[in-house]
């Protein structure tokens, strides 16, 4: 995702009329301030839209009218007349009104009371579960998505950048939008078509893809992952709903009431059906909700149209306008089904009227609904490798005769536009800088440098480190890849390297053969579970800004070998062998332990040899791709991990026989408006005798950076154990308190608090076999810590404040510190 939006942010920072009637203006009262939220509807249609909090507004048909229709509660109800088929720059002023008869006038914030806007809302909440789909056992339909982007706000001095010298030819391709009235470029088009098969009592849906067709800015499965990363599914009734990772309350919701004010517009005829007309805009400033308006039926009370928009002042990063229509059908007198799905979304640097950015916009048919045909449960069984090449190679004659709709002239002209632009040397060339700085990797023919951003690293051992690496890369699904890289530091004056390889020997259930070396530095003890992945390496390592001078480093080499199944979707089985070699890489530090009973003999390195097994299951987590390695939705999933090892004394001159068990579970959980919360846990118990290089440390975190489930007062071996348990919670607000504070809510900061906490002990053994000096310290009485932040300063940055609760007598630690963290959030 990130990717794509880089490049569309890069090459985004005449005018062609095709439409009837345009308007674009804004609403004032007689004192010159502008009116927010008013009804602007063509006269004698249900074309409308509503202005927004500046009061502006932009109203599109592809019908001629000659005037259009505002009003607003409190005022008084104003025709105005068209005199020409395209209007900018229109004022309108509503005067407010004087006469009161049998209507109840609701101004600003609207009564709870008396409100008949609100009894048809609890109407709507008591049917809400029994209209569309919901009222049958099972369904199933026809689904056509249609995904665009397009760069917007195009001007003459936009066209004149000498950035686009040599690609004069895609302006020819400039339109007007119907909902912003803002020019805009076609860059991108992805077509989608889908069988849709559901089950309302077992709870599961199959979606099973027929087809797939895009040219663009990308290809493949990385633009797939783009889309299904920005477009979630979304039920209009549902209380809340979820957009670029963000909660918002629907206007349908049952705590509606508390968030919006809304008001009873109109009743009228929508295809023979009587409707109400209800007007919706947000309470409050701030927060994550709509403007817009609905019509319901008068018996069934489902919706039949709505449209709606994300207020302004919403608190999301990089995105100044979404907007959403949907239309339902009526299948007979009482059932509505959901037949077309729009949203856009206009993504930019800033919510200025005047900047540039990014329009992304999807388009969603249904048809050839039909219910109660039931199937076997182990039908929606998810297939754990899909795979079907001629899903991504139909041909034109296979759209022409399966899309749902036809596609206009612009949609058209992307397909043609985008296969010329790629042969023009700039354009590839800044597109190859943008994937660069997506992925981290440069790609030269079938080899890709990188990650880029691994080139430089320091610790007190290596001094600076600079890096060099690479891995195969044929496509984004190969069934097999190598990869590798090269480190010298220039205080050890040493060489270290890793290589690795992983080959795909069964698609259908993703059996995988991976093995590896790898011989370099490394902070062990940076993370309580682990795994056998050979170039993994942690932050700790070689992070250039830490709190302390960190001398704790160790030597590592470490093979590996493995093989892994998931023979059910998301539920990952794998058993490998390792063998390493621990010794320390500083004269200040040891790993050194009494080689037997009478304390008469030291070791100062480790030689271990293990064998492993562990189950992965990640509910709800989506990939795409089918190759050894996928790209993972950036959506929120569960994790839990259990990890079983056993070292094997003797077995290729290993030094110790124990067994270990690691437990490790994370559940994100969104909570309404009221933001997200994360909770960790992990458990831990060796059974034998393991010198320091074998055990669990806790891990700290002595950088300057927010790092996941480390504890930010902890110094590296501060407390060492052989059976743990953690607990972590962090709650981010995503600025619901800050949004009622007046000067705060300008800001769009966002409050996270957090704790986390540990116990552990060792046993006496260990602590006998223990001969290099640190002494040994555990959390029997268990340590915690707790932390306060703001996120989202300057829109990507975040600092925390954290302090020890307990501990705090300890000389050369920390009571409290101050850490950041970057990041690209919506």
């Amino acid at each position: 995702m990130k990717r794509l939006l880089c490049l569309f942010f890069l090459i985004g920072n005449f005018f062609s009329v095709y439409s009837q009637t345009k308007v674009e203006g804004i609403v004032i009262d007689n004192k010159n301030q502008p009116i927010s939220y008013a009804n602007i509807v063509f006269k004698g249609s249900n074309e409308g839209t509503v202005s927004d909090e500046n009061g502006k507004f932009y109203l599109e048909s592809s019908k001629t009218y000659k005037e259009i229709v505002v009003a607003f509660v409190g005022y008084t109800k104003r025709e105005v007349s068209l005199e020409k088929n395209v209007v900018y720059n229109l004022k309108i002023i509503l005067s407010d009104e004087k006469v009161l008869q049998e209507v109840v006038i609701y101004s600003g914030k609207t009564s709870k009371k008396n409100n008949p806007a609100l009894a048809i809302l609890r109407k709507i909440w008591a049917r809400k579960r029994k209209n569309g789909l919901k009222m049958f056992d099972q369904y199933q339909y026809e689904k056509y998505e249609k995904v665009e982007f397009d760069l917007n706000t195009i001007d003459s001095a936009f066209m004149k950048n000498k950035v686009f010298k040599g690609m004069e030819f895609v302006f020819k391709n400039v339109d007007t939008s119907k909902v912003t009235g803002k020019t805009y470029l076609p860059i991108f088009i992805n077509e989608s078509l889908y069988d849709v098969y559901g089950d309302t009592k077992l709870k599961k849906e199959k979606a099973v893809i027929k087809a797939n067709k895009n040219s663009g800015l990308g290809d493949g499965e990385g633009v797939n992952t783009f889309i299904k990363d920005l477009y979630n599914d979304y039920d209009i009734y549902n209380n809340h709903l979820n957009f670029f990772e963000k909660s918002f309350t629907s206007p349908l919701s049952t705590t509606g009431i508390d968030t919006y004010n809304y008001v009873l517009r109109d009743s009228a005829f929508v295809e023979n059906k009587w409707c109400y007309n209800i007007v919706f805009y947000p309470r409050r400033k701030n927060e994550l909700t709509f403007k817009g308006d609905f019509w319901v039926n008068d018996t069934t009370f489902a919706v039949k149209t709505i449209n709606m928009a994300v207020s302004k002042s919403a608190n999301i990063n990089w995105i100044k306008d979404i907007y959403i229509e949907q239309e339902f059908d009526v299948v007979n007198d009482s059932v509505f089904l959901l037949t077309r799905d729009y949203m856009m979304s206009d993504f930019a640097l800033n919510k200025k009227e005047t900047s540039k950015g990014v329009y992304g916009k999807r388009t969603t048919l249904f048809r050839n609904h039909k219910f109660n045909e039931q199937k076997p449960e182990k039908f929606y069984k998810e297939e754990v490798n899909y795979i079907d090449n001629a899903v991504y190679k139909r041909d034109d004659e296979y759209w022409e005769k399966n899309r749902f709709e036809k596609l206009n002239k612009d949609e058209i002209g992307i397909y043609k536009m985008l296969d010329t632009l790629k042969t023009v040397h700039k354009f590839k060339q800044m597109y190859n800088l943008a994937s660069i700085l997506g992925s981290g990797y440069i790609n030269y023919h079938k080899f890709d440098y990188g990650p880029i951003f691994s080139t430089i690293g320091y610790n007190v051992v290596e001094g600076w480190r600079l890096r060099a690496g690479g891995r195969t890369y044929f496509g984004p699904n190969d069934k097999w890849r190598l990869q590798g890289y090269t480190a010298y530091g220039f205080l050890d004056d040493k060489f270290k390297y890793g290589i690795s390889g992983k080959w795909m020997i069964d698609s259908k259930n993703r059996i995988i053969l991976e093995g590896g070396n790898r011989r370099d530095v490394e902070q062990i003890g940076a993370s309580l579970t682990t795994t056998n992945d050979v170039l993994g390496r942690s932050f700790a390592s070689s992070g250039v800004f830490n709190t302390r001078t960190n001398g704790k480093l160790t030597n590592i080499n470490l093979t590996t070998a493995s093989i892994e199944i998931e023979p059910i979707k998301n539920v990952t089985f794998q058993t490998g062998f390792s063998y390493r070699t621990l010794a320390s890489a500083s004269p200040t530090f040891s790993l050194d332990y009494y080689a037997d009973d009478t304390h008469a003999a030291i070791k100062n390195s480790v030689k271990q040899t293990e064998i492993n097994v562990q189950i992965e299951y990640t509910p709800k987590k989506k990939t795409v791709g089918y190759g050894v390695e996928r790209m993972i939705v950036d959506s929120p999933y569960s994790r839990f991990f259990v990890n079983y090892s056993q070292g094997f004394k003797g077995l290729m001159r290993s030094d110790f026989n124990y067994s270990k068990l690691q437990l490790y579970y994370k559940q994100p959980i969104t909570i309404g408006p009221l933001g997200r919360t994360n909770i960790t846990m992990e458990l831990g118990k060796i059974n034998g005798a393991v010198p320091l290089g074998l055990m669990s440390v806790i891990p700290g975190n002595q950088s300057y950076f927010v790092i996941g489930n480390t504890f930010s007062n902890l110094n590296f071996y501060e407390f060492v154990t052989d059976r743990y348990a953690t607990f972590q919670w962090e709650h981010n607000f995503q600025g619901r308190l800050f949004s009622r504070i007046p000067y705060f809510r300008k800001l769009n900061w966002r409050e996270i608090i957090g704790a986390r906490t540990v116990y552990g002990d060792f046993s006496e053994e260990n602590k006998q076999l223990n001969a290099s000096g640190l002494v040994y310290k555990a959390p029997t009485t268990p340590y915690w810590e707790y932390s306060v932040g703001i996120g989202n300063i300057f829109k990507f940055f975040r600092i925390d404040a954290s302090w020890r609760g307990n501990y705090r007598d300890i000389p050369g630690t920390n009571n409290f510190t101050i850490k950041g963290e970057f990041g690209f959030y919506f």
